[in-house]
């Protein structure tokens, strides 16, 4: 087997261990590029997937593929937007000019990537800092 197919096993054994009357699902799953080493054609497949098993667990998936975003069901809701300033990575939901042009079909959400049009929304990036206690007792 090539090592696409074997991720993409991987992959969805992840998404959907647990998941049936006997066992609870797991809580979350969280893969980084699901779409490494997949033919592009692919990539719906596994979107598809993705979204099935996000009805039971929640998903995240962290990409820099067009061609997984290039999907016209994604919503501006689905996506959180990545900018790195000097010395703070800065996340938040899409920007006005996104969600606007995702909500109206003028781009999908691969073109905007290949467009470099995908910001974080400036006003939440303005909300106070918060650090997470990922260690306390």
């Amino acid at each position: 087997m090539s090592d696409g197919t074997l991720r993409t096993f991987g992959i969805l054994v992840a998404l959907f261990q647990g998941n049936s009357e006997s066992r609870s699902s797991v809580p979350l799953v969280a893969i980084e590029e699901p779409e490494t080493a997949l033919h592009p054609a692919a990539a719906g497949i596994l979107l598809d997937s993705l979204r099935t098993a996000s009805k039971a667990t929640q998903v995240i998936i962290t990409s820099h593929s067009p061609e997984l975003l290039d999907d016209k069901d994604i919503v501006p809701a689905d996506i959180r937007a990545v900018i790195s300033d000097p010395g703070n990575t800065v996340i938040g939901p899409l920007d006005e000019v996104g969600r606007k042009t995702l909500e109206r079909h003028l781009y999908t959400a691969g073109e905007l990537l290949k467009l470099d049009q995908i910001h974080p929304d400036q006003a939440a990036s303005q909300l106070p800092e918060r650090q997470l206690e990922l260690f306390a007792p």
